[in-house]
């Protein structure tokens, strides 16, 4: 079994402020597959719910989304996305079923 992780995180957002998280998203984008832990890591918006953002990501290990979650990127995002989201922002890693 791979000791990879994969995570999903959901953003809901006002829609109303779509350009500024688009922007936002993709500064952490960049800037989070340039780190050592990282295998993959995209960013989405629903085609259902617009201002609903996806990201799905690829981790090395636990230690690794850890360490990401430290970074000044992500604590830059979340400055960007604070006066955009509408709800929390749920962080979800994945346990395999089979």
């Amino acid at each position: 079994m791979s000791s990879e992780l994969q995570v999903v995180a959901t953003i809901p957002t006002d829609p109303a402020h779509r350009e500024a998280v688009q922007a936002g998203l993709a500064e952490l984008v960049a800037a989070t597959r340039a780190e050592d832990g990282c295998l993959a890591y995209t960013a989405y918006e629903s085609a259902t719910a617009p201002g609903v953002f996806v990201t799905v990501e690829t981790w090395r290990s636990q230690a690794d989304l850890d360490a990401h979650m430290q970074t000044a990127h992500i604590a830059r995002a979340f400055e960007v996305l604070g006066a955009a989201l509408v709800g929390e922002v749920a962080i979800h890693p994945l346990t395999p079923l089979a």
